[in-house]
């Protein structure tokens, strides 16, 4: 028994060994910051784009906090991580990385320090970048305004804490490596990938995760939840009767507003105000990309129809009634929502036509009722009004259940209440 004991002992002590010898990655040297003179004004301005295409500034700024200096919480299930500093301050931010670390961290996961990265920061998607393009983010971030700023400190429990088993993570589910294009598929399709898979993560809130935090390639953008809303299904899959075009992802991802689809709202309100920055040929690239995805091309012969339908049932609830859901609906969202003639007016969304209605969860439906939508969020000088204040949980789950019934064919929704519930109590415990 002993022996077998000391066997069993050596085979861990020697894994132990392999592991370290895997998971150990050098520091690399502190340098001091470039003048900004040493970087090209075309490659800040690319910079900047890309930087606005990953959103960069939304996950790294705190509430009320300067850009890019951290801070921001991000809830995971395994506990709170907060973003880093990315200003060129020296001894809080990335003023001491070259670029080589920098790049290092984009493509490996690896910090200047020879730490590894918690998988928060989306390196799986921009280990997909051109050295080129993270070359021009480099550019971009070493010559914003250094702030000095510590983040707080992480929540992550031991032994999640250590970053060396990250490496174990990593073995698992990262498979470092620039895009490879598809050589049957467009330049276009091709530039759309490149840039929804890489810098943009798409996927990052769009495809369920596992039990260790990783993406689920085998349900690649299937949909899933994120900071307390529902991220839709960006395949075949999505529930929104009229299909995805091209030509409706192109003013979504825009301007945040399409005829037939709503307007952004959520944590994809930051989503569109990013890409908005980009070239216009780079946002129909994505949107090509998608559009395929989508299966929009197989799913357009069917508009005509839908739209009719949709027209029809806008009509319900508009007028007198004994319905106390029926009457809630017409005294808050009928005089806002209502399409009459032949055709759907982009800034009075048809409720029958959203996702919102459409999803198997009610959450998007509950925090727009709640909440409402900001005017930087929504279409241009138009807002929704929240009516978490004057209506009940009671209220809300009767205006969503009327919702459902009457503008879907769909089953219902479970727990209405408890859900509006939840969603109320979350937003307030985030205040």
């Amino acid at each position: 028994m002993l022996k077998r004991l000391l066997v069993v002992l050596g085979v861990v002590v020697v894994c132990a060994f392999a592991f370290g010898i895997y998971a150990w990655r050098p520091a690399i040297a502190p340098i001091q910051p470039a003048p900004a003179s040493s970087f090209s004004a075309e490659q800040i301005a690319r910079g900047a784009q890309l930087a606005s295409a990953g959103y960069c500034e939304t996950c790294h700024t705190a509430k009320g906090g300067e850009p890019y200096a951290g801070g921001y919480a991000m809830d995971t299930q395994f506990g709170t991580i907060y973003s880093t500093n990315i200003t060129p301050d020296v001894d809080t931010g990335i003023g001491s990385w070259s670029e080589p670390a920098f790049r290092r961290a984009m493509h490996e996961g690896v910090a200047r320090d020879g730490s590894h990265l918690f998988p928060a920061f989306p390196y799986d998607h921009f280990s997909k970048l051109s050295d080129d393009d993270v070359a021009a983010l480099y550019a971009y971030f070493m010559t914003r305004k250094p702030v000095h700023a510590e983040a707080p400190r992480n929540t992550i429990p031991f032994p999640l804490n250590i970053r060396l088993l990250q490496a174990g993570w990593k073995l698992l589910f990262f498979h470092p490596g620039r895009y490879q294009p598809q050589a049957e598929r467009s330049a276009q399709w091709n530039r759309g990938a490149y840039l929804a898979e890489g810098v943009s993560h798409c996927g990052a809130c769009h495809t369920p995760r596992n039990a260790l935090g990783a993406e689920r390639h085998d349900q690649a953008y299937a949909g899933a939840a994120i900071d307390h809303w529902i991220a839709p299904p960006l395949n075949g899959s999505n529930p929104s009767p009229v299909a995805w075009d091209t030509d409706a992802l192109v003013a979504y991802l825009s301007t945040g507003v399409t005829r037939y689809h709503g307007t952004v709202a959520g944590p994809m309100a930051a989503v569109t105000r990013g890409l908005s920055k980009l070239p216009a040929d780079d946002v129909r690239a994505i949107a090509t990309y998608f559009a395929d995805l989508d299966g929009a091309a197989t799913r357009s012969g069917d508009t005509p129809a839908i739209l009719a339908k949709a027209l029809q049932l806008s009509a319900i609830g508009s007028g007198p009634t004994a319905d106390p859901a029926a009457r809630l609906y017409a005294t808050a969202c009928a005089s806002c929502h209502y399409n009459s003639g032949e055709q759907v007016q982009p800034l009075r969304p048809e409720l029958s036509l959203t996702s919102a209605v459409h999803l198997d969860d009610p959450t998007n439906l509950i925090q727009v009722i709640l909440f409402g939508i900001d005017a930087p969020d929504g279409a241009p000088g138009v807002v929704m009004p929240a009516f978490g204040r004057g209506f009940s949980d009671a209220d809300v789950a009767q205006i969503a259940a009327y919702l459902r019934a009457t503008r879907t064919d769909q089953a219902a929704w479970p727990d209405l209440e408890k859900k509006v519930a939840q969603v109320r109590a979350t937003a307030q415990q985030q205040d």
